[in-house]
């Protein structure tokens, strides 16, 4: 997961300031998750559940009323058809991993994490959706991002 997400950086970085940003809140969310996972026997820690729930819930967010706003517009601005249709395709998988993860969030607020065994199993999960989430997203950003790319150099 962390490999991807550092690719990711490589490709993207520079691209937008946001979108910079994002993806730093991003290397940081995994390094949280890491560390989180890492911590077996400390899995009932509160401070570190609600570090990792609080930079889980600010990805997430991010993304949904930044990022993907900021994209869709530029799609909308290049008049490009075949991104805003991908987003169409894509945003709902998003958009459903989004839910898991602030359910994972609640659970956790809710004090519900005591039980080590199904934490555990719940963040592995939890692990496995992000990691698809981080694919999903980066698709999206490199079919805007190329299209626009590409556009902007013959205008030039």
């Amino acid at each position: 997961m962390l490999d991807s997400c550092q690719n990711a950086q490589e490709r993207w970085g520079g691209v937008h300031d946001l979108i910079d940003r994002w993806l730093k809140e991003r290397q940081e969310l995994v390094q949280a998750f890491r560390a989180l996972r890492d911590l077996k026997p400390a899995f009932a820690d509160k401070d570190t559940n609600g570090d990792f729930c609080g930079l889980l819930v600010d990805y997430v967010s991010a993304w949904h009323f930044e990022v993907c706003e900021q994209l869709v517009s530029e799609a909308k601005a290049f008049d490009d058809q075949k991104a805003l249709k991908l987003a169409e395709e894509i945003n709902p998988r998003i958009n459903d991993s989004t839910q898991i993860a602030l359910a994972f969030n609640d659970h956790c607020a809710k004090g519900e994490c005591k039980d080590t065994e199904r934490f555990a199993e719940k963040l592995t999960k939890l692990g496995a959706l992000l990691h698809e989430r981080f694919e999903l997203e980066d698709c999206l950003i490199e079919v805007l991002h190329n299209a626009h790319k590409e556009e902007g150099a013959v205008e030039a």
